[in-house]
């Protein structure tokens, strides 16, 4: 068996003896020589590099995605009976250290900060005696209300620090219940829960459903005390309505990791939005744990077995 591997990343997963693995270049399309390969790694591969080899890999049987979305490897256009494997779990630690450190900036006043830094002046409304729970803002997690939309690994991994830190945690699921010990409300509940929240975390991954599921109605259904963090996709948010909550100060700020379209064009209404913190999706970049994750799914296709992160298709 041949194992292609992407020279984006350092990996050395343990093979089984009869596995050859060769690296490629994932800034282009695997190479003819290589297009014989029966188990393909991704890595920042280009959606059209992809969608360039999709049906000229005629004895390919499983594709290994290492992000956790894997939306890029299904719109490629790869044959249905291509098993594909997702990343997730690889990005809970490094995106949740990014999540955390997003809404910790927003409550913490440290774009505010960075701005009176730029101008030489010490910001004396920002530090000195302040009290805890001042009126209309929100500027500690103690007895913050945080809302987790997209309560996966990712936030489920988020939750307990931001526990630890004295918030309130619930999550955002298809069915409500409890998940690894937080309360989860159902999507039919959202509105409702959007009212009572303080700062919403949104980690949702980008499918039809998703597309623009943070919009004017549900931005107004926030307090104006409210923060917005995005580290999940970017198509998940209605940008103009964003940019026209934070205008009209509807809402107290937000931060983005993501946008609809990356690189940010440089005339994009987001870079001129007030009390807007973006970061060029920063969050993720450096999975965790890939190498075990390759050799365990190339053990078990080897053996008929079943594979972790499986696709639905």
């Amino acid at each position: 068996m041949k194992l292609l591997l992407p020279d984006s990343v350092p990996l050395a997963p343990a093979l089984p003896e009869g596995v050859e693995a060769v690296r490629y270049d994932a800034t282009a399309p695997v190479p003819g020589e290589h297009l014989d390969a029966e188990a393909l790694v991704v890595w920042g591969n280009r959606a059209d590099d992809l969608r360039a080899v999709a049906g000229r890999m005629p004895r390919l049987r499983w594709i290994q995605t290492l992000a956790a979305g894997p939306d890029v490897v299904l719109g490629a256009g790869f044959p249905d009976d291509v098993v594909v494997t997702s990343g997730v779990g690889l990005h809970d630690r490094p995106v949740t250290e990014h999540a955390l450190t997003l809404v910790l900036a927003l409550l913490r006043r440290v774009p505010q900060a960075i701005a009176a830094q730029a101008e030489h002046r010490w910001a004396g409304e920002l530090g000195g005696l302040q009290p805890l729970h001042p009126d209309g803002a929100v500027t500690t997690l103690l007895g913050a209300r945080v809302l987790v939309w997209g309560f996966g690994n990712i936030g489920q991994h988020l939750a307990p620090l931001l526990r630890a830190l004295g918030a309130q945690v619930r999550g955002v699921g298809r069915s409500a219940g409890e998940r690894a010990g937080f309360p989860v409300v159902a999507e039919d509940e959202l509105d409702a829960e959007l009212r009572r929240t303080d700062v919403l975390v949104m980690i949702l991954p980008a499918t039809e459903a998703t597309t623009h599921a943070l919009d004017p109605a549900r931005l107004g259904a926030l307090p104006r005390h409210a923060f917005v963090v995005n580290v999940g996709r970017g198509t998940t948010v209605d940008e103009p309505a964003l940019v026209a909550a934070l205008a009209e100060g509807r809402i107290a700020g937000a931060a983005l990791d993501v946008t609809e379209v990356e690189p940010l064009p440089a005339d994009s209404p987001l870079w001129d939005a007030p009390n807007l913190l973006l970061t060029p999706h920063a969050a993720g970049g450096r999975p965790v744990g890939s190498d075990e994750l390759v050799a365990a799914n190339l053990a078990a296709l080897l053996a008929g077995g079943e594979l972790r992160n499986v696709v639905a298709r």
